[in-house]
């Protein structure tokens, strides 16, 4: 089984001899009276550290460990998330060799290369548990004596012999049940007792030194107008593609948003394909654009399920109690059912060879793009052609919307959606070199965007209600009607917005730089 939990901690480096004050001093004024402290407890931990030979995993900001001893002692895979916390996955000890299921979770990184051990870890660890009065575990606070060495796999230089061991002091402040105001109290009042945060964000990293620089810490390429079109198209293929990578364990772990972002990701990377499609050779690129719709299509049945559950329910939420018995628990768990198998297909995607392929693809194009002629040449004289020939195709669209039959309404209104997008993106993806004016350009393609697609929610969403009414109890049936009437009302709302927009969006100032 594996578990999954969010870790927030912070670390503290504190000098071997210095006295702590008491930990009644650093609960002092915390939430109160409200917390007590718990037995103390010492542990004696050990801890093998496991990577690839070239640190993809270190250099992606994942750290993977066997640790024994103390109440916690097993497999942790570590992944931190946007919100400065991480998640961490937790398997039972077993067997020394690193397990298939975190193999597989973590191939987009390894592309399937062997995790070594690179590193061991002893800590001598005094626990200090922060309970609530009711006996709820809340903090820890853990003292930690440690001693590391780097392990003979990634010792080069000397292949039989371990790197001389460095040892330390720190102290940790670990959230277990507590609510954030109670950490960050604990975390100020430790500073202010005079504890410094520690430089390096884990022990692997101490251990380690400056072989962990993670990819976050990379220097950006340098591009300008002058710069080759086709330079510029690959810094940008290369950025989303990395986005789609680091996504990929976050999709696994169910962690909120990370479905839309990695789809976004790979719809960016299609996109930016099809815009610049004359600078890359297209006997190379064209199956990459297939296997990405086909991803694309896979992410998207995940993420639909995921919006049409949070919209309906928002909207039964505004609506109130129905009459009679509310039939919206039972309505949210059926979308909540359809969301996990969604998931669970996908994450069977993610394990597919056909994946695994698609991954290796996408390295290759960003290391080794397959640049035409056109692409040698400066960028000032190629991508804004491109981006205006993409705003061109969606200026045609909207022109069409006017004159529409109403029964052809959703339907150009959907394309137009597609082509505002891939207008955005193809403004985003030169803003590198061309600055505020394609900055300012995206933004108002995303704003045109936004408005057709809160539409298009609606036609989706007043589909699936009709295919719910199909059988449903009358209670229920009259919350579905009640919902496609909210439906319809944003369906026109929307349109009379993009309207609007539209207008707003299609000034000829916002586009002079394209010419």
């Amino acid at each position: 089984m594996v578990a999954v939990h969010e870790e927030r901690e912070v670390k503290y480096d504190v000098e071997e001899g210095v006295e702590l004050p008491g930990l009644d001093a650093v609960l002092d004024g915390v939430a109160g009276s409200s917390l007590v402290l718990a037995e103390t407890s010492t542990y004696r931990l050990q801890a093998t550290y496991f990577d690839t030979a070239d640190r993809s995993l270190g250099r992606a900001g994942l750290t993977l460990r066997r640790r024994t001893g103390g109440a916690d002692a097993g497999w942790h895979l570590k992944v931190p998330n946007e919100q400065g916390a991480r998640t961490e996955v937790r398997l039972p000890l077993g067997r020394p060799t690193v397990p298939a299921r975190l193999q597989q979770m973590l191939w987009a990184r390894t592309r399937g290369q062997e995790l070594v051990a690179v590193a061991v870890l002893h800590t001598l660890r005094t626990v200090q548990l922060v309970t609530d009065r009711a006996g709820t575990p809340m903090v820890e606070l853990a003292d930690d004596r440690v001693e590391g060495r780097r392990l003979a796999s990634l010792l080069p230089q000397a292949p039989s012999a371990e790197e001389d061991a460095v040892s330390w002091r720190e102290v940790e402040v670990e959230a277990i049940e507590a609510g954030r105001e109670v950490f960050d109290a604990v975390d100020r009042r430790l500073r202010d007792l005079g504890l410094r945060v520690s430089e390096t964000a884990s022990k692997l990293q101490r251990v380690m030194g400056d072989r962990s620089v993670s990819v976050g810490d990379r220097i950006p390429e340098r591009l300008t107008a002058q710069s080759a079109a086709g330079q510029v198209v690959r810094a940008y293929l290369s950025e989303q593609v990395e986005q789609i990578v680091s996504r990929d364990i976050l999709v696994r772990l169910d962690v909120p948003d990370s479905v839309h972002k990695m789809r976004v990701a790979t719809r960016r990377v299609r996109s930016a394909l099809k815009t610049f499609r004359p600078l890359l050779a297209r006997e190379q690129t064209n199956p990459v654009r297939a296997e990405l719709k086909w991803l694309a299509a896979q992410l998207g049945a995940a993420r639909d399920a995921e919006v049409l559950r949070m919209r309906l329910r928002h909207t039964v939420e505004s609506l109130g109690e129905p009459p009679g018995d509310d039939p919206a628990p039972a309505l949210g768990s059926r979308l909540g059912g359809e969301y996990d198998r969604a998931h669970q297909r996908l994450v069977t995607t993610l394990n597919s060879a056909r994946y695994h392929r698609l991954l290796e693809a996408l390295s290759t194009l960003v290391v080794e793009p397959p640049v035409r002629r056109k692409g040698i040449r400066p960028a000032s004289a190629v991508l804004p052609k491109r981006v205006a020939r993409s705003y061109g195709q969606l200026r045609a669209l909207v022109k069409q919307i006017a004159d529409a039959p109403a029964d052809e309404q959703d339907h150009l209104l959907h394309e137009a959606r597609k082509a505002a997008k891939q207008a955005r993106y193809a403004g985003e993806a030169v803003t590198s070199v061309f600055g505020d004016d394609a900055a300012a350009f995206a933004s108002a393609m995303e704003a045109v965007q936004e408005e057709l697609g809160e539409h298009q929610d609606s036609v989706v969403t007043r589909a699936k209600l009709r295919h719910l009414l199909s059988g449903a109890d009358v209670p229920t049936a009259f919350t579905l009607g009640r919902l496609y009437a909210v439906e319809e009302a944003r369906a026109r709302e929307s349109t009379d917005r993009f309207e609007r927009t539209w207008a707003a969006s299609s000034q000829k100032s916002l586009r002079a730089w394209l010419k």
